[in-house]
């Protein structure tokens, strides 16, 4: 699969996760950081994306520790949260 067909799935599956709360989360985290990523955090991103949504939701605000294999630039970047959408 080439990288804009990727991304554009990554970005399909980060927006439809099942709650408002891990969509904007999640799906905002990718619109701020998807396209810089190189092939090997694309490949880390979709296999994050196999985990619970709880459990996203607790590395990135630190409430419970990440696994190993997450823990990184991408898992630091999630912990931010400065990508989050706020309507006003």
């Amino acid at each position: 699969m080439d990288r804009e067909t990727r991304l554009k799935r990554l970005r399909f599956r980060s927006w439809h996760r099942g709650t408002k709360e891990a969509d904007l989360l999640i799906g905002g985290f990718f619109d701020q950081h998807g396209e810089k990523w190189n092939d090997a955090e694309i490949t880390l991103f979709e296999t994050l994306l196999e985990e619970q949504d709880v459990d996203i939701m607790a590395w990135a605000m630190g409430t419970d520790i990440a696994p190993a294999q997450y823990r990184g630039t991408i898992l630091d970047a999630l912990k931010t949260l400065n990508y989050v959408p706020i309507s006003e």
